[in-house]
């Protein structure tokens, strides 16, 4: 009798390998990505910024919006895994 695979499963006592906080993360790193990929969304040159145009401006924007997502994987990152180490009882995984 063949039976359909579950989804992966973590070993017993291990949390599952993919958890709401690191869809969380993975979504903070792919954003920027994905924003300056779709270079049709911002090739144009309005509105202007105090004379730059739009499609400078942009990106400029994105280089700090993607330093703040940065910092936000990383902090969610080491939260997650001093959450593990604690659960695991301070046993490295």
């Amino acid at each position: 009798m063949s039976e359909t695979p579950d989804a992966p499963r973590a070993p017993e006592g291990n949390p599952p390998v993919v958890t709401p906080v690191r869809v969380v993360i993975a979504l903070c790193l792919i954003a920027p990505f994905v924003a300056l990929l779709w270079v049709g969304s911002y090739a144009k040159v309005d509105p202007t910024f105090i004379g730059i145009p739009f499609f400078y401006w942009y990106q400029m924007l994105w280089v700090v919006i993607s330093t703040v997502l940065t910092m936000t994987a990383y902090a969610l990152w080491n939260r997650d895994q001093r959450a593990r180490k604690s659960q695991n009882g301070g046993a490295s995984a």
